[in-house]
This record gives structure tokens, C-alpha cells and sequence, in this order.
């Protein structure tokens, strides 16, 4: 999945100078940050509701249109993914794979 997010970071880069009349996402970078984390929270909770609802096929549709948002989002403020990678990579390694949970190994036997 980091590759098809990769893939579209790129891909909204080149978007960003585009015809607005043409390119939503264009037109989306010219609205600003905070149209753009308005449409990011938007579809999360698009998402929050389809779940509630068990809506599986909505869910699955509304996930793609959030993270579109949030990539375009990381792009306005010049954050690439891999740098999402990386701090998910330091906290498995922190706190295991979960992000929250102590590692089993790290517990203090008291």
C-alpha cells in the first residue's frame, strides 16, 4: 500500500500546478490547508458513519476519497509519506506493532 500512496503523493505534485478549471485537485491546492483538512475530515467521518451503518462497500469507497485528502493534505505542507513510514517504523520498534501496546520483551518482570 506505501507504494500506491507514493504513487499518488506524485502523482497529486503534479496536479498542484494544473488548470484549476480542469483539475479538482488543482483547484483543491488553490482553496488552501484549510479547505483541504476540512475535506479530510469530511470523508473521516464519511467513513466513521459508513461503518457504523456496516456499510462494507461505502466504506471501502469513502476510505479511497479520505486518504486522497490526506495525501493532499501532507503535500501542502511538504511532508512526504516516507516520512509517515518512518515514524510508523519507530514506533513498532518503540512500541510494537500496534503503536500503543508495550512489546512483550520490554515489560519489567517486578
Amino acid at each position: 500500500m506505501s507504494k500506491s500512496i507514493e504513487e499518488l503523493y506524485e502523482a497529486v505534485l503534479l496536479e498542484r500546478g494544473a488548470d484549476r478549471t480542469t483539475s479538482a485537485t488543482a483547484r483543491l491546492f488553490d482553496d488552501g490547508r484549510i479547505k483541504i483538512a476540512k475535506k479530510l475530515v469530511e470523508e473521516a467521518a464519511e467513513v466513521s458513519l459508513e461503518c457504523v451503518t456496516n456499510n462494507r462497500d461505502e466504506v471501502v469507497l469513502e476510505s479511497v476519497d479520505m486518504l486522497y485528502n490526506w495525501v493532499v493534505l501532507l503535500a501542502d505542507m511538504g511532508i512526504r509519506p516516507s516520512e509517515i513510514w518512518h515514524e510508523m517504523t519507530r514506533r513498532e520498534e518503540l512500541l510494537g506493532i500496534a503503536g500503543k501496546l508495550p512489546k512483550k520483551n520490554t515489560l519489567e518482570i517486578r
